[in-house]
């Protein structure tokens, strides 16, 4: 790399910005941090701002705005308040790579202010093309704008297509872990607590994505995901569990060859990928070591008893604006889980009566998306006050 890349990242202070910061500190002379952003977790976001000395912050909870401002003001470093700002920093002429790390509908708008603004997209958002992916697409084309995944799966595809571009995709295969629940029945699912959802057994990541990949809608919504960002038709898109999560994707090519990316279960390699591409930078995270693992085992989803997955495959086939009420209904039914109102299983029932219940929209704007939106919540948050 020649010039130092200027970032800007959205959810600085979640898991996936702790680790994109961790990169950042391995290259200081490849990376620049030009801008941070929080919602809640200001002494975090402080302690970050004072460390990396951004040119600008946003805590999103305006009720934290006075404590970052008067911690931050001494060392020149701009601060801003509320959701519209985190919306228009983007715009900054000053970022050259936005990486989105923002949890869930609300990486929607500053990415689509992001893309219009010419900024190239380092995306851990993958709710963002699940919900507008049409839109967020061709606002990429043209704009000219790059996306580059961060999600793992996403990641492993993206770097066995390097070199491959010009040979079409026969099919992809998305490996998933299973979760803390693979191969448990219903029976066992009815009763599964709070705690236990959010035992993953390979990776470290936040309360809702740790939920999401216990019921298996984090990969049906990488399933949608995988349609945008490589211009693929529903059945071109496979799932298989791999518990060891060492092989994170597959791309299979018209001549039956398989290419595969492998390493361990480490988020800062796809960041680090993502912001840096197309080059590789060294890294000292550690290393793959075959001897440890003599088995690496593959096995069909339980999409019966995990009907998360078989609700966002059928919502992609539908189209329009399906993807947006699947991925509405599961936030507001999620928290429900991680508040106790519902349980495990009940997530899926909710995700399934508001997509049966909430509007269909063929071709949506981004109004309709965003209306869609508030409008499938609501129906959730009906549902749910029914069931309590």
């Amino acid at each position: 790399m020649t010039e130092p890349k200027r970032v800007a990242i959205l959810g600085s202070t979640g898991s996936i910005g702790t680790q994109t910061l961790d990169v950042i500190r391995q290259h200081p002379n490849d990376f620049i941090v030009e801008v941070l952003t929080a919602q809640n977790n200001c002494d975090l976001l402080i302690a970050q701002a004072l460390e990396f000395k951004p040119n600008a912050v946003v805590i999103g909870n305006e009720a934290a705005y006075s404590k970052v401002k008067e911690a931050l003001q001494p060392h020149d470093i701009k601060v801003f308040a509320g959701q519209k700002a985190i919306a228009q920093i983007v715009e900054m002429e000053t970022i050259d790579v936005v990486l989105t790390a923002l949890v869930g509908y609300s990486g929607l708008i500053p990415t689509v202010n992001a893309v219009k603004a010419g900024k190239q997209i380092a995306l851990a958002n993958k709710e963002t093309l699940v919900v507008a992916g049409e839109i967020i697409t061709a606002l990429a084309k043209e704009n000219r704008v790059n996306i580059y995944p961060v999600d793992s799966e996403h990641s492993a595809i993206f770097q066995c297509l390097v070199g491959e571009f010009h040979n079409p995709i026969e099919k992809i295969i998305l490996t998933a872990s299973g979760g803390p629940f693979r191969g448990k029945d219903r029976k066992f699912l009815e009763t599964v607590t709070r705690e236990q959802a959010l035992k993953h057994p390979n990776w470290d990541m936040g309360a809702k994505i740790t939920i999401d990949s216990a019921s298996l809608m984090n990969k049906g919504l990488e399933v949608i995901e995988a349609k945008w960002l490589f211009g693929l038709k529903t059945e071109q898109i496979e799932v298989i569990v791999h518990p060891q999560s060492i092989v994170h994707s597959l791309v299979q090519f018209e001549d039956g060859s398989l290419k595969a990316q492998l390493g361990l279960p480490d988020m800062r390699i796809p960041i680090q990928f993502a912001l840096s591409f197309p080059d590789r930078l060294k890294s000292n995270f550690e290393r793959f070591d075959f001897t440890k693992y003599p088995q690496l085992t593959f096995e069909q989803p339980d999409i019966k008893t995990f009907r998360n997955l078989q609700l966002a495959f059928d919502a992609l086939a539908k189209g329009g604006n399906a993807p947006c009420v699947l991925n509405a209904a599961n936030e507001i039914a999620v928290a429900a889980f991680l508040s106790k109102e519902v349980g495990f299983l009940e997530m899926s029932d909710l995700i399934e009566e508001t997509l049966a219940k909430a509007e269909f929209v063929s071709h949506p704007s981004l109004e309709d998306y965003i209306e869609t939106d508030k409008r499938a919540r609501e129906i959730t948050e009906q549902l749910i006050k029914r069931k309590v």
